[in-house]
């Protein structure tokens, strides 16, 4: 006995619907930038929060002194663009997947966008004023 197979018309109009969807379109990129960042984000934090960890109780001036290292200036912004990418990227997917009106999708999205912008702006100007001024 033979099983049955699907007629040729059907497989095409599913292949027809199925035509210009799926993961191989622009989801690629929001997925491997949210790998990289997770990756680049790991050592950073660790990073961060040991050398949070050890600044506790310490005056301002130590704290500014610690900040004004390039190195050390240098990992936080970083830390900072790594942390607010990432964030924005997985709200974006949050977004994409359970919004369902377009103008709100729309909405919802550059909120996102701009409210990442600007916390990533705020926390970079915190940390290069006190690595500049002290």
């Amino acid at each position: 006995m033979t099983e049955p197979s699907a007629s040729p018309a059907i497989m095409r109009s599913m292949l027809g619907r199925a035509r210009g969807l799926g993961s191989a379109k622009a989801g690629f990129h929001h997925w491997w930038a949210q790998k990289v960042t997770s990756f680049a984000l790991v050592p950073l934090s660790l990073w961060f929060l040991c050398a949070s960890v050890r600044l506790i109780g310490e005056p301002r001036a130590a704290v500014a002194h610690w900040m004004a290292d390039p190195l050390v200036a240098a990992l936080a912004v970083c830390t900072i663009v790594a942390t607010f990418y990432h964030l924005q990227l997985g709200l974006e997917a949050v977004v994409v997947d359970y919004v369902r009106e377009e103008k709100r999708k729309l909405a919802t999205m550059m909120m996102v966008k701009g409210l990442s912008v600007l916390l990533a702006l705020m926390a970079l100007v915190s940390v290069l004023k006190l690595a500049i001024t002290g």
